[in-house]
């Protein structure tokens, strides 16, 4: 992107009017136990389009490998308070939340000791509601439309904190076979969580990524999960494109770095159909 786009992106960006308050916040979970299906990537530019179009939006990366916070320009050095201090300290979110590059998109990151929160959640009170817990307290939920939890590629503590904070769970889908494996998987610990620990949680959706039009297992894997999950299936699907896998050595979502390449404008069409989904107000995002 050129700068002179970049510039035009980032003011329209800042000028752009909220939504009004909502009255309860929607918690989506990205989650897939498969590794490398888009799933952090989705939560950048997902929140990203969100945010663009008028909604406040928390992003949460629960990761320990913390690419969330990398992909919008927050060093491992730098990331000071994040998920660990919360989930394990019980510091509130309010002390650990931070502005991102984008107007209305805060993120909640991944502190470089959350890769041990797993192993010292073991023994503490209340350990897989500790981040649901630490958001009812939030004094600052009631003003956020969405708040969205990059979950980590396993199941283990750090995602069933995830999945018991939120009411709905996206699911990236790589268009390739070995990905269709996965999928089972996840919907079954959706199912399971939802029985037994959490009857709000819900499966919102599946989305397709890296889909390559010009391979025919693209296709294939496309066909094969549509005709499973039927209407759990966007219609987006998130290309195989450059600008998407550039942006966040960045340290920006693809639409500041190629607004008009055809990952970000995926994402925004993603995002007009989430909300349109959940029935919000949808002239923004068109």
């Amino acid at each position: 992107m050129i700068d002179s786009d970049r510039k035009l992106v980032s003011a329209d960006l800042a000028d752009r009017k909220l939504a009004p308050p909502p009255s309860s916040t929607r918690v989506l979970a990205i989650a897939n136990q498969k590794g490398g299906v888009g799933k952090t990537t989705t939560a950048i530019n997902l929140a990203t389009a969100l945010a663009a179009t008028g909604y406040a939006v928390l992003l949460i990366d629960l990761d320990p490998q913390g690419n969330a916070s990398t992909g919008f320009g927050l060093p491992r050095n730098a990331r000071g308070t994040g998920t660990y201090s919360v989930l394990v300290e019980g510091t509130p979110v309010a002390d650990a939340v931070r502005e991102t590059i984008v107007p209305g998109l805060s993120i909640l990151p991944a502190d470089p000791d959350l890769s041990a929160a797993e192993l010292e959640l073991v023994s503490v009170e209340r350990r897989e509601t500790r981040l649901r817990d630490a958001l009812e307290a939030w004094p600052d939920r009631a003003r956020h439309h969405f708040v969205i939890i990059d979950c980590p590629p396993s199941l283990g503590l750090l995602t069933l904190n995830g999945l018991l904070a939120a009411n709905d769970v996206i699911v990236p889908l790589q268009c390739e076979f070995f990905a269709l494996e996965g999928i089972t998987q996840i919907t079954q610990t959706i199912e399971a969580v939802r029985r037994r620990l959490n009857p709000g949680l819900s499966l919102h959706g599946i989305v397709l990524t890296m889909y390559d039009r010009r391979n025919n297992l693209s296709d294939l894997v496309a066909d094969d999960v549509r005709s499973f999950f039927g209407k759990k299936v966007y219609e987006t699907v998130i290309p195989r494109n450059i600008r998407i896998s550039e942006a966040p050595s960045h340290g920006k979502p693809v639409m500041l770095y190629d607004f008009r390449s055809p990952g970000a404008q995926a994402y925004i069409r993603l995002a007009a159909e989430l909300v349109d989904r959940l029935g919000l107000p949808t002239d923004r995002a068109a």
